[in-house]
C-alpha cells in the first residue's frame, strides 16, 4: 500500500477548480511547502529521523539552461572561470597539494572555491574538456585519502584545518551524482570517521587569543593556529555534508556527528559570532541545518532572525546584499558601501539551501535579487575579469585606495581576472548552483519551478517513476511571461509547482490555453494536481508593475524596481586597460563620461507617476547584462544636485538625506536594470519639486 503524503497547509489557502479534457485540475496556493513525510523513491530526500525537506535538489545535468542564463554559463567557460588554471598560480595542477598532498603550496581554498563551481559547469554544458580538466582533479582528490580517513594537503591536516575539505567536498558531490562513483562515499565515510576521531580540542578549534592578535592578511603569512578560524564560523559547511551523507547511507553515527559539529561550531543560533561579510552569508543558515536534525522550530527561527537582524540595518538597499566591504561597520551602511564578490555567491547557496529546508518562497526572491541585481555587475560583460567590491552607487572604479571608507585598503573596484584572491576562484559556482536550482523534486514524486529561466528539465516523476520532460520558454526577468510545454511517455498524477515571486500581486495563470482562475497572496506557491498528459502547457503571466521604494533607515534614498529587477541610472562608462599582463585577459579601470548626481523628482501624491518604460525588448541580447544593449529601459525625471560629488580619492559622496532641495532644471534621465550598470546609481535622493 502506498504511503499517503499529506500536505501541510501552514497558512489559510485558496483552492480553485477547473475543467480540462482529462478532467478535474486542483489548484492549491500555499505560502510555504511542508511535508510530513518524505518518501520520494524516485531521488533521496531526508531519511528518518531527519526533519523532511520541503524540495530535493535534481541530479547535476538534469537541467539544460538556455535563453540569457545559459549565455552566462558560456561567458564564465570562455572567460577567466574556464581558463583559471592559466591565469591563477593556485590552480596550477603540477607541485599542487590538492594534487601532490605532500606539496607545500597551494593547498588551502582557492583550488576547492574554483572546483566546486568548474566541475558544475562542465557537466551543465556538457563541455568535455572542462568536465576531463575537472575529473583530472577530482582523481588526485580521491587517491590523496591516508589509512586513517583523512584527505586533501597535508598542511591542512598538520594545522586540524577543516575548512578547504568542507569546500572541497561540493566537487566531490558533484561528481558522484554525474557519475554515481561508490569511491566518493567510501572516501567520504572514511573522513568523516576521521573527524569523528578528533579530539574535541582539534575539532573545529582555534585559538581566540592568538587569532585577535594575528594578522590575516596576507595568507603566506597566516600562522597555522589563525588559519582555523574560517572552519569555526563555518562550520555549518560542514553540518551540511554530513546530513548529504546521512541520506545517502543512512549511517547513524553520522547523526551523532551532526550534533557534535554543531556543538563545535561558533554559537549562529544564539547570536550573531562575527560581522565578516562572507562568514554572515555562509554562517546563518547553520541553524536551519541543526533544525532537520532537531525538530526545533527554534533553530530555524534563529537562521531567520540573524537575516533580518543584519538586514534591517546594513542591507537598507537594492540588490539583495548588505554592507560588509569586509566586516559590516557601524556607521558604514550608505549605498556606497560594498560587498563582496564572495558574499554574493554564498548568500545565494545559503538562500538555495534555506529553500530546500523550509519551502518558504522568500528564500528563492532573495536568490533572484541578488543573482539579478548584484552579481552581474561583479564581473565585465565579458566575464573575463571580476572586482572584489561590488555597491549599489559606485561611479568610478579606479585602483585608488579608498581606505578608510572601505574596509581593507589597496585596489578593490577595477577589474582585474588576476587578483582578488578569494573571489577571483569563489564566484565559480555563482551561476552554476542558480541552473541547478532552477527546478527541484518534491517529497511526494512532483516537481517544483523554483527561478524561472528558458531551461530544459527531466525528471522522474509520479507513481510510474516515468521521466518528465518540460521545456520552460521565458525572458524572465526581463519579460513576464513564462510557458511550459509537457512530455511525458504515458499519462500519470503528480504535482507541477509554480512559484509566485512577493512583488507580483496579479498572476494569471492557463493550462492549455484556459485561463485558471487563481488567488494568491505572494509570496506563495502555486500547486497544479492533474493527471499529466503528453503536449499539456502551461502558461504563467507575472504581470511587472514599477514601483518606487524609500530607504526610510538610509536618508530616505529612492529606488526603483519593476518585478524582481532593480533600477540604476545609465552612465556612460569610459573603460582604460592598465595592465598588459595578457591581451585576452586584460584589466580595466571604469570612468564615467556622463553626469551621475540626479536627484528624482517625486510626486508625493503618485510616486510612480514621473517614471515611464522607454523600452521593452522581445528577443534578449545574448548578454543582457551590459549598458549596450538592456532590455528595458525606464525614463525618469530628475534634477541634477550639484552638492553631491566624488570624494578625493574616487569614491562616491555619501547619500544625501532626502527630501533635497535643488532649482537645477528637470531632465528625463535613463534608467536600465542594475545588473546592467557597472557604473550606477541605484539609490537616488530625492526631491518633491
Amino acid at each position: 500500500m502506498v504511503k499517503k503524503i499529506i500536505l501541510v497547509l501552514v497558512s489559510l489557502f485558496c483552492v480553485s477548480m477547473t475543467q480540462s479534457k482529462d478532467g478535474e485540475i486542483k489548484v492549491i496556493s500555499t505560502n510555504k511547502l511542508s511535508y510530513e513525510k518524505s518518501s520520494n523513491k524516485l531521488y533521496p530526500g531526508t531519511r528518518n529521523p531527519l526533519k523532511p525537506s520541503a524540495l530535493i535538489k535534481l541530479p547535476v545535468g538534469s537541467i539544460k539552461p538556455n535563453g540569457w542564463l545559459k549565455s552566462q554559463l558560456e561567458l564564465m567557460s570562455q572567460g577567466f572561470t574556464g581558463n583559471l588554471t592559466k591565469i591563477s598560480q593556485w590552480c596550477k595542477f603540477e607541485g599542487n597539494a590538492w594534487t601532490t598532498p605532500e606539496a607545500s603550496q597551494f593547498g588551502w581554498e582557492e583550488v576547492p572555491y574554483w572546483l566546486r563551481g568548474f566541475i558544475d559547469l562542465g557537466y551543465i554544458l556538457e563541455n568535455k574538456q572542462i568536465i576531463q580538466e575537472s575529473n583530472r582533479w577530482i582523481e588526485s582528490v580521491l587517491k590523496s585519502q591516508d589509512k586513517d580517513g583523512y584527505f586533501g594537503p597535508i598542511s591542512n591536516k598538520e594545522a586540524y584545518d577543516l575548512w578547504p575539505n568542507m569546500i572541497m567536498i561540493y566537487a566531490l558531490r558533484t561528481y558522484y551524482e554525474a557519475t554515481k562513483d561508490k569511491r566518493v562515499i567510501n572516501l567520504l565515510l572514511n573522513y568523516f570517521r576521521w573527524v569523528y576521531s578528533l579530539p574535541l580540542n582539534k575539532f573545529l578549534s582555534y585559538d581566540q587569543q592568538k587569532w585577535r592578535s594575528a594578522d590575516y592578511y596576507p595568507y603566506e603569512v597566516i600562522p597555522k593556529y589563525s588559519r582555523r578560524i574560517w572552519q569555526w564560523w563555518r562550520g555549518g559547511e560542514n553540518l551540511l555534508h554530513i546530513i548529504w551523507l546521512y541520506n545517502q547511507t543512512g549511517e547513524k553515527w553520522l547523526l551523532d556527528l551532526a550534533r557534535l559539529n554543531h556543538e563545535r561550531t561558533a554559537d549562529w543560533s544564539g547570536s550573531i559570532p562575527t560581522w565578516h561579510g562572507v562568514n554572515l552569508t555562509m554562517g546563518f543558515k547553520e541553524p536551519a541545518l541543526y533544525y532537520l536534525i532537531t525538530h526545533d522550530e527554534r533553530y530555524l527561527k534563529s537562521a531567520y532572525l540573524i537575516y533580518d537582524s543584519v538586514m534591517s540595518t546594513f542591507g537598507q538597499v537594492p540588490g539583495g546584499m548588505f554592507a560588509a566591504d569586509e566586516n559590516a561597520r557601524d556607521g558604514f551602511t550608505d549605498p556606497r558601501n560594498a560587498a563582496e564578490t564572495c558574499s554574493m555567491v554564498e548568500f545565494m547557496h545559503s538562500f538555495e539551501t534555506m529553500l530546500w529546508i523550509t519551502g518558504d518562497p522568500i528564500w528563492a526572491d532573495r536568490c533572484e535579487e541578488v543573482a539579478f541585481n548584484s552579481l552581474p555587475a561583479s564581473m565585465t560583460p565579458d566575464l573575463k575579469g571580476l572586482h572584489y567590491l561590488t555597491a549599489p552607487n559606485m561611479v568610478q572604479l579606479d585602483t585608488s585606495n579608498k581606505s578608510p571608507m572601505f574596509d581593507n585598503p589597496g585596489d578593490m573596484l577595477s577589474y582585474n581576472p588576476w587578483k582578488y584572491r578569494c573571489c577571483q576562484h569563489n564566484v565559480a559556482f555563482g551561476w552554476p548552483y542558480f541552473a541547478q536550482h532552477l527546478w527541484m523534486a518534491t517529497p511526494d514524486n512532483g516537481i517544483a519551478a523554483v527561478f524561472y529561466s528558458s531551461s530544459v528539465v527531466q525528471a522522474k516523476v509520479g507513481n510510474l517513476g516515468q521521466i518528465v520532460k518540460i521545456n520552460e520558454n521565458t525572458n524572465y526577468p526581463f519579460g513576464e511571461l513564462i510557458t511550459f510545454k509537457i512530455s511525458i511517455e504515458k499519462p500519470d498524477s503528480f504535482p507541477i509547482i509554480l512559484r509566485i515571486p512577493i512583488w507580483c500581486d496579479q498572476p494569471e495563470l492557463y493550462l492549455n490555453g484556459k485561463k485558471v482562475n487563481i488567488k494568491v497572496t505572494p509570496p506563495t506557491w502555486i500547486i497544479l494536481k492533474n493527471n499529466w498528459k503528453n503536449g499539456d502547457s502551461i502558461a504563467l503571466k507575472l504581470p511587472m508593475k514599477i514601483k518606487i521604494k524609500i530607504w526610510d533607515k538610509n536618508k530616505n534614498g529612492a529606488s526603483i524596481y519593476m518585478g524582481p529587477l532593480a533600477f540604476s541610472l545609465k552612465i556612460e562608462e569610459k573603460w582604460e586597460k592598465y595592465s598588459t599582463e595578457s591581451d585576452e585577459f586584460p584589466a580595466f579601470q571604469v570612468f564615467p563620461q556622463s553626469p551621475w548626481n540626479y536627484a528624482l523628482v517625486i510626486d508625493s501624491l503618485d510616486p510612480e507617476k514621473n517614471i515611464k518604460i522607454s523600452k521593452i525588448s522581445q528577443k534578449l541580447p545574448y548578454q543582457p547584462f551590459s549598458i549596450e544593449n538592456p532590455p528595458i529601459e525606464l525614463i525618469a525625471k530628475a534634477r541634477k544636485l550639484n552638492q553631491w560629488k566624488l570624494e578625493e580619492n574616487g569614491l562616491v559622496g555619501q547619500l544625501p538625506q532626502s527630501p533635497v532641495d535643488t532649482n537645477e532644471p528637470i531632465e528625463d534621465i535613463r534608467l536600465i536594470p542594475m545588473g546592467c550598470a557597472r557604473l550606477r546609481i541605484s539609490v537616488f535622493p530625492y526631491t518633491t519639486k
